[in-house]
């Protein structure tokens, strides 16, 4: 017999390429230096080459074009001198895909995936193959951005709207988000709208002691930097009175106890006070749902609706609330309104609440969620439909009663009474149980108070129930059979669900693979994503997901590991994360790395959390001011707010740099009240500014510390290092700069590296007995959404130090080729002091409006005709178009949009001259549908063909929009948030 370490060596024997030692890789950029690539190098290298888009011809004429020699030149004339890296970063050789994979393999090897029956809100599933081949394993999906452009994002917006409707009819309020980060974030911004929205005047919050205990510290960690009192207890015995402002229960608890909570409701709203359901999603096909009862908001997890478990996430959470609270419920809500032809069309509703417009005023930072995850739950849903849902919970349930049977036979005292799927039991020595499961490679639950808890899930079967019996009997063999067990002696008495749910046809039509294979491919059509062409979203940083790096996250050992599961069990994961927190701070050239943040947001909020809490450790009480210049994330304010920091906006130059007498006025003034600054590097303008080394030493010198967003690492990676030059905090944003997919809003990694004395200040966690700090957790499991970060580590690792660095160079090279090639056309708004731009190019219409009637938004609907994404609308100055391209398009594709981008400006021209109608244009009716242009009437001034096919490129290669231009007004005003009725589909 071979262990499996030794399968799998005579399984992998990989294929060494080998060149002569005359033959040279071809690279995709110029050797410089007199640079000479061996024979090592050359089969490591490769990734490099597919990796960055444009090739060596292509570097050398888009170098000559722009008037530089070499990408050095380049960089020399972009970068500040003062804050270069004057070394290789210390990542390692680059390796090839196979190597890669092997060394994920042999990582995923250490990871030992027992059955865990552990519960707390994390649950084993059964993921439909027909989900994940075509969802999570599909970058026509994984791909796709946040849908702000909903005319091309029709089908993740209609899947979207799905989940809500899921959501909402399962808790039974009126109104439901396209998902949060997870069910601890989702409660602790149930609190916030509780604090806003409630009559109270109160400034406490009680949580029951049986919600999840990982959902108590999220919340508590929260509430500590609002100034909120946290108040946990019996929810039978607490003195309830107006200085509650809200409340949260669990629903079941996470004992397992399905409660009755209408009278404390009622207790609750006495006063003014919202209460808070945090519930099992799976469960409310059977139990009442929350609103019935009284539950103002509800929150939870997706995760069981068929989302690996994944060593703790990515995981949908969701967010429900009464019709009341409709714009002040956090994250994305999808609604519907119609298009130009009256046709229903979906579109993000109420955006003005959100934090890139509301700022330090938004309900919440939320901004990256977890749509592909949403999406998944949402298609779980649609292929099992109601009955196929309320089946899985009753045989869930149905086994949660045999094994209660089991164990009543055998004498073992239940502590639940009423319960769904999980049971805690009294046993006298429940190290000896601990002792028999390990060796059963089964996990349980350990409570205080010799408890033992036991929860089941989809996968289990009457094995593992007879197993479980065995281990907490001690019996090698029971001294019964299961089927003479009488499970029905345990029914549910109290809580039984009578409403009807998921009645809409999309939940009924969809049963087969073939049927649900088609509508997952017919949704996509709708979307346009990476698959289609490049999206140049400047701040976002849409590159290649290589399908390498995307391989191993639907391996078992990565993606059935539960987040609680005992650490000697986790061995590999451990090891990745310990590499990729190692590599992360060798990139930023700081001290000590949490990845816990699963946003970029949550980044943010988390490395302000390590600045306050800092502050309060020297005794600072007072510190409570955070500067932010102008052109700052619309994220940062609110984030700021979040950790309870008062927001004084510092102002910007002429030239789009922060204006640095206002911020040494600004200093001075709060010098003893300043806590941080929060500065973007480069800046959202789109430059490298040169006193970014003086901004941080006016901010240290007034006793405050240096916040720098991450989200433009894409221009710094080997180039120079955030720590070198003065920054105490630094987000990254695994989903721009390290590949992994945005997933069309979501999932997202936010990892904070922080300098030496800020290390004891990251966030801790109950699982971690090494990471129980100051900083309470900010999500709900130790490392976030783990099971997505061997894609960053991959991505590192496929790359190395030379690829990485190149990676930023070629960037930084294609955003300079576009803003030369397009300035004749439209003004770059913002250079550097040598005439160049960091990795992304701020494109000035302003004028157009004024001068022919034409906005942002008309550009950003025209070239929806010409196949592309718009870049960023908008922001962060109003009437521009901020583009970034990324290292990973080819000189053809930029090429091809610059050539998009002069075509539009030409046809805003005929407007100007005469040529064509002021309201009646191309432009104006922008996107054009095949419908109206298959239509018997056209009576537009124009052709139908310059209308579809304005480039010679779409003849052969057309992405068509499925509806006509969204009419954002009458969607808000006739706001609508769940799938729409049939007949409103309707041919007329």
């Amino acid at each position: 017999m071979h262990n499996l370490g030794q399968v799998f060596e005579m399984c992998s024997k990989r294929f060494s390429r080998f060149m002569s030692s005359k033959d040279l890789l071809e690279l995709p950029f110029p050797l410089e230096h007199n640079q000479r690539v061996t024979k090592q190098e050359s089969t490591s290298l490769s990734f490099v080459h597919r990796h960055v888009g444009p090739r060596p011809s292509d570097i050398t004429a888009m170098l000559q074009t722009l008037g530089y020699s070499t990408l050095d030149h380049l960089i020399d004339k972009t970068v500040p001198q003062s804050i270069r890296l004057e070394r290789p970063l210390d990542i390692g050789e680059a390796r090839s895909e196979d190597e890669v994979l092997e060394m994920v393999r042999e990582m995923a090897f250490q990871n030992q995936v027992f059955r865990s029956f552990i519960g707390m809100g994390y649950y084993d599933t059964l993921t439909p193959a027909v989900i994940q081949r075509n969802i999570l394993e599909n970058p026509g999906w994984y791909t796709q951005y946040t849908p702000y452009q909903a005319e091309i994002s029709q089908g993740r917006l209609e899947a979207l709207l799905n989940f809500q409707t899921v959501v909402s009819d399962l808790t039974g309020l009126a109104i439901s988000n396209a998902s949060l980060l997870d069910e601890g974030t989702a409660a602790a911004e149930a609190m916030g709208l509780c604090f806003s929205a409630s009559r109270s005047a109160g400034g406490n919050f009680f949580v029951s002691d049986v919600c999840h205990p990982q959902t108590i510290d999220v919340v508590r960690t929260r509430a500590g930097s609002l100034g909120i009192e946290i108040v946990v207890g019996d929810y039978r015995s607490v003195t309830w009175s107006e200085e509650f402002f809200g409340a949260l229960v669990q629903y079941p608890d996470t004992g397992g106890e399905i409660h009755d909570y209408s009278e404390f409701a009622d207790q609750v709203h006495s006063t003014g006070a919202l209460l808070v359901c945090a519930a099992d999603l799976l469960s409310l096909t059977l139990l009442r749902p929350p609103g019935e009862w009284g539950a103002d908001v509800a929150v939870g997890s997706a995760q069981r609706f068929g989302v690996p478990l994944g060593f703790g996430g990515p995981h949908a959470g969701f967010h429900a609330a009464r019709e009341d609270f409709k714009r002040l419920i956090p994250g994305r809500v999808v609604g519907v309104s119609k298009d130009v032809s009256g046709h229903p069309a979906l579109r993000l509703a109420l955006q003005t609440r959100e934090q890139h417009i509301r700022r330090d005023k938004a309900t919440s930072n939320i901004c990256t969620a977890q749509v592909l995850l949403a999406i998944m739950a949402s298609m779980y849903a649609v292929y099992h439909g109601a009955d196929g849902l309320r089946e899985i919970a009753s045989g869930i349930r149905a086994r949660t009663a045999l094994l209660a049977a089991g164990l009543n036979q055998l004498g073992i005292k239940i502590r639940t009474k009423q319960f769904f799927d999980t049971l805690q039991i009294e046993i006298g020595d429940p190290e000896k149980i601990r002792s028999r499961s390990i060796q059963q490679r089964i996990n349980l639950r350990y409570y205080p108070d010799a408890l033992v808890g036991v929860s089941i899930d989809e996968t289990t079967r009457d094995s593992d129930i007879e197993v479980i019996l065995r281990i907490v009997s001690g019996k090698g063999t029971l001294p019964f059979e299961l089927a003479e067990l009488d499970a029905g002696e345990y029914p549910l008495e109290t809580a039984n669900r009578e409403t009807t749910y998921l009645t809409h046809p999309v939940f009924s039509q969809y049963h087969s693979e073939t049927e649900l294979l088609r509508y997952i491919h017919r949704l996509q059509r709708g979307d346009l994503s990476l698959t289609t062409s490049m999206i140049p979203l400047g701040s976002c940083t849409m590159k290649l997901n290589a399908a390498v790096e995307m391989l191993p996250i639907t391996w078992p050992e990565w993606s059935r590991m539960h987040p609680f599961a005992p650490l000697d069990q986790a061995k590999g994961y451990t090891a990745l994360i310990e590499d990729l927190e190692n590599m992360l701070c060798e990139i930023t050239g700081l001290s000590a790395m949490s990845l816990q943040p699963n946003s970029g947001a949550q980044g943010e909020y988390t490395g302000l959390l390590a600045i306050t809490q800092w502050q309060l450790a020297q005794g600072h009480v007072n510190r409570n001011v955070c500067l932010i210049p102008r052109s700052a994330h619309g994220t940062n304010p609110a984030s700021a707010v979040m950790a309870g920091l008062k927001v004084v906006t510092v102002n910007c130059a002429e030239n789009g740099d922060v204006d640095i007498a206002d911020l040494s006025q600004k200093a001075e003034k709060y010098r003893d009240n300043l806590s941080a600054l929060m500065v973007t590097y480069p800046s959202t303008h789109g430059v490298f500014e040169e006193a970014i080394r003086e901004i941080c030493s006016i901010i240290h010198n007034h006793g405050g510390q240096v916040y720098m967003d991450g989200a433009n690492m894409n221009a710094l990676v080997g180039i120079c290092r955030p720590g070198d030059f003065g920054v105490d905090v630094c987000h990254l944003n695994l989903h721009k700069t390290f590949s992994i997919p945005h997933g069309g809003g979501g999932p997202g990694v936010g990892p904070i590296a922080v300098a030496a004395h800020l290390a004891p200040f990251l966030p801790g966690h109950f699982h971690l007995p090494g990471r129980i700090t100051e900083t309470g957790p900010v999500a709900s499991a130790p490392w976030g959404s783990a099971g997505i970060l061997p894609i960053s580590w991959a991505y590192m690792k496929l790359m190395g130090s030379l690829g990485l660095t190149r990676a930023s160079q070629a960037a930084i090279l294609n955003a300079n080729y576009i803003a030369n090639r397009l300035q004749d056309h439209f003004p770059v708004l913002y250079k550097g002091r040598n005439g160049t731009v960091a990795h992304e190019c701020i494109l000035d219409c302003r004028s157009l409006r004024k001068t022919v009637g034409i906005t942002v938004a008309d550009i950003a609907k025209r070239l929806m005709d010409y196949g592309f994404h718009a870049p960023t609308v908008s922001w962060p100055v109003v009437e521009t178009l901020m583009v970034e391209p990324t290292e990973s398009e080819s000189k053809q594709e930029l090429d091809r949009f610059c050539s998009a981008m002069i075509s539009i400006r030409e046809e805003i021209e005929e407007i100007g001259q005469g040529q064509a109608d002021p309201k009646d244009n191309v432009l104006k009716n922008a996107p054009h549908t095949a419908e109206m242009i298959a239509s018997d009437s056209w009576e537009h001034p124009y052709s139908r063909m310059k209308a579809a096919f304005p480039a010679p490129w779409l003849r052969g290669n057309k992405f068509w929009t499925v509806c006509g231009r969204i009419d954002d007004t009458y969607g808000d005003r006739n706001l609508f948030c769940t799938c729409v009725p049939t007949e409103e589909y309707a041919e007329e």
